[in-house]
């Protein structure tokens, strides 16, 4: 090749990179993994560990980069920008990724689980990866992991110990419309607020309370603008890992089974910290000052299961059979 040419070909080349056309053979993937919860919660930590564990199995070909407490936008935002390909992987709750696959929202839904080990039956079951399929179907998006986030409990200004209690209780929810079924269920006024606006409404009064899971309750610091909290447990919550379509093609088959393994494997070291910390969590309260109230948790349960299979499921009576039968898987 003439020097003429060579100086031609390298010209090319360089306008090509450039323009991102081409890169280097050595080049660093980067990927944003989004998410709207604090640092110091254990999503957190173990999003660091998942994306440090990616980076080394993969020789350094992929850097994770975690965005933490809706740095990147609402959980509305980040779920739709795994279709746009801005964001690569999310944590988010079910409910927001039903909007897409109705009945993948039946896990999040209030009252559907008995208790932890139904929860857990459920997370390995046939049942969640057809959902889980489904919702594959829709959006071209991947859940990977079910990540346990806690019994969903009440705060609030006022004393809570049976249904009635809670009658015209303006409650923040999340913005997913079943979040709305458990205070329809009790006659409470659900008030949708994004994630991190909760605190300030709280203080200024502009709802009355919200409901979120003891580590929660703790990391936001609700319990700082609230004086009780109401151990209802009406959602046993949990949060789906999602690899969006765009980013998932763009891996090869190896890649996808060794991120695949670290997020399952991340999912399941979170889960069992969030477990620990629940059990902690209830003096820690109440070593702040709090009335931390332990409710007959059926008068609850039996109002809400009458809305189970009402206008507002967004499921069938066969997907809704199905999970409640794997409760005796547990028992």
């Amino acid at each position: 090749m003439t020097l003429s040419l060579r100086r031609i070909v390298l010209g090319v080349s360089l306008a090509l990179a450039a323009l991102g056309l081409i890169a280097p053979a050595n080049a660093q993937t980067k990927l944003k993994w989004a998410h709207v919860y604090e640092t110091s919660e254990p999503y957190h930590t173990w999003a660091l560990w998942a994306a440090e564990e990616f980076k080394k199995r993969t020789s350094g070909k992929y850097e994770i980069q975690v965005f933490a407490a809706s740095s990147l936008g609402k959980e509305t935002d980040i779920n739709e920008g795994l279709g746009l390909g801005t964001v690569d992987i999310i944590y988010t709750g079910q409910l927001f990724a039903g909007r897409s696959h109705g009945p993948l929202a039946i896990g999040g839904a209030p009252y559907m689980f008995r208790d932890l080990g139904h929860w857990q039956a459920f997370r390995q079951s046939d049942l969640f990866r057809e959902l889980s399929a489904g919702y594959q179907k829709k959006t071209g998006n991947h859940v990977i992991s079910l990540t346990y986030y806690g019994e969903r409990h009440v705060t609030s200004n006022k004393e809570i110990t049976k249904p009635e209690d809670m009658r015209n209780l303006k409650i923040r929810v999340p913005d997913a419309p079943l979040y709305r079924m458990f205070p329809k269920a009790v006659g409470a006024n659900s008030t949708p607020i994004a994630f991190a606006e909760v605190y300030l409404a709280l203080a200024q009064g502009t709802v009355d309370a919200q409901e979120n899971p003891l580590p929660t309750i703790q990391a936001k610091k609700f319990y700082e603008v609230q004086k009780f909290i109401t151990l209802t447990g009406h959602i046993t919550d949990a949060l789906l890992t999602i690899v969006g379509g765009p980013t998932w093609g763009k891996l090869n088959e190896g890649e996808r089974k060794v991120l695949s393994d670290i997020l399952r494997e991340a999912a399941d070291k979170c889960t069992a910290d969030i477990v620990k910390s629940e059990k902690d969590l209830v003096s820690w309260f109440r070593q702040q000052g709090k009335t931390v109230t332990a409710v007959d948790r059926k008068p609850f349960r039996d109002v809400t299961a009458a809305l189970h299979l009402s206008s507002d499921a967004t499921w069938d009576k066969a997907t809704y059979d199905r999970l409640q039968a794997l409760a005796s898987v547990t028992n």
